[in-house]
């Protein structure tokens, strides 16, 4: 009875649209008072969980994503991207793709991109033809590469819950967010024919060549990152905060970064980790009273009364997962479900990283959908345009994630190849 009363005040909560963190954390602490655990219990379940050093990573991930912001890096690969696919008809629909692919290697956020190449993207797009619709469901919905590519910050915090090689995770995360990319230009591809107005523009090697030196050196970014993980030269938390000294020193060589970009990108980075961490140890706790009413343990045996198939096991949980993203931020998803899913999916015989895939696919789909969709939202916001305008033209692109995750649960070699043959 005390978990329906506890659930169901968080509903309310939720409902209310009061912070997530606070949803979770004021009805805890009321269980905490009303069952007679001392507050010293829920101090050290809520400052526990955030004292991890993987999550450590987080900060500097997100303060990376911000610098190359600020210091125009969007702006750049988009030049890159149009003056290499000038000759293509409809090159600006790929170039969106494209570009979201070269800034997630950075980001590793769906809200940095959409705020980020957005802005770039979409007037683009509506100066030459494209349609609203278009514009701006094909940049939210290319938004989603960001935290499945390596350096992905969900990633990140679920490899620090399940205790998890982050290195194994972002070498799996990689085919998974080509094969979206891939999935967006065939999308892409099969729209633009049934628009005759969109034609190619005109080749010019001068323009190509001064774009490519505007990317030659954020492009080591990446290979900072995943170079060092999976080379075994730094742990994520050091590559992260080496690739942040690399692209200070880009910025500050090419004086692309105003002292006011460089305030404005650590008071970004402080606001959205002080929010990550305030849902880490709020669901950190909610996780702790589920432990104590034996959840994990009812849901095992629930489970195992309706199917013996770990394909079956995935797809509820990705059915799960999507219906919790609409309106539940990731972060205190992943915090609150992983502790609980990781042992019931070790019985079913599921590799952890491959689980791992799963949930944050799930969720990041959960973006594109009302009413939370921060992708729309953000996408809305920088674009000026009505949020159901946006859902509408994000439909067709997402469907390609929804086949890589159905992909991923039915034949997750297509994942845990790469890892297996780096050896993490």
């Amino acid at each position: 009875m005390s978990l329906v009363i506890l659930g169901a005040a968080i509903a309310v909560l939720l409902i209310l649209r009061v912070p997530v963190a606070f949803a979770f954390l004021g009805p805890s602490l009321a269980y905490m008072l009303m069952t007679g655990q001392s507050a010293g219990t829920s101090l050290r379940q809520v400052t526990d969980a955030t004292q991890s050093f993987p999550l450590l990573a987080v900060p500097l991930f997100v303060f990376l994503g911000s610098l190359a912001n600020h210091a125009g890096l969007a702006d750049k690969l988009f030049r890159f991207a149009m003056a290499a696919l000038a000759r293509v008809r409809g090159n600006l629909g790929y170039v969106t793709v494209g570009g979201s692919v070269g800034f997630s290697w950075m980001s590793g956020s769906a809200v940095a991109d959409a705020a980020a190449l957005g802005k770039v993207q979409i007037p683009a797009m509506l100066r030459n033809g494209y349609s609203r619709r278009f514009a701006t469901g094909l940049s939210a919905s290319s938004s989603l590469i960001a935290p499945v590519m390596p350096p992905s910050i969900p990633a990140v915090i679920y490899a620090g819950l399940a205790a998890a090689s982050t290195g194994a995770l972002f070498a799996a995360s990689v085919v998974p967010a080509l094969l979206m990319a891939a999935g967006l230009c065939v999308v892409v591809f099969i729209m633009v024919r049934r628009q005759p107005n969109l034609t190619a523009g005109q080749f010019d090697m001068a323009e190509l060549l001064a774009s490519v030196r505007g990317v030659l050196l954020p492009a080591v970014t990446p290979v900072i990152i995943l170079g060092g993980i999976l080379g075994g030269l730094f742990t994520p938390t050091e590559a992260a905060g080496v690739a942040v000294v690399y692209v200070l020193l880009i910025a500050v060589a090419t004086r692309s970064l105003s002292w006011h970009g460089f305030l404005a990108s650590v008071r970004e980075t402080v606001i959205t980790t002080a929010g990550i961490m305030l849902i880490v140890a709020a669901a950190a706790l909610l996780g702790h009273i589920l432990a104590r009413e034996r959840l994990p343990q009812m849901l095992t045996e629930l489970l195992f009364g309706l199917t013996e198939s770990p394909i079956v096991f995935l797809l509820l949980i990705s059915l799960l997962m999507l219906v919790l993203g609409t309106v539940i931020d990731a972060t205190a998803i992943l915090v609150l479900v992983v502790p609980i899913l990781l042992p019931i999916a070790g019985q079913y015989g599921i590799d952890p990283i491959n689980l791992g895939l799963v949930l944050i696919m799930s969720l990041m789909i959960g973006l594109l959908t009302p009413p939370v969709g921060t992708a729309l939202f953000v996408t809305a916001s920088v674009s000026e345009t009505r949020v159901g305008e946006v859902f509408r033209g994000a439909l067709p692109f997402a469907v390609p994630a929804v086949v890589v995750l159905l992909l991923v649960i039915l034949i997750p070699d297509v994942i845990l190849f790469l890892p297996g043959v780096l050896d993490l």
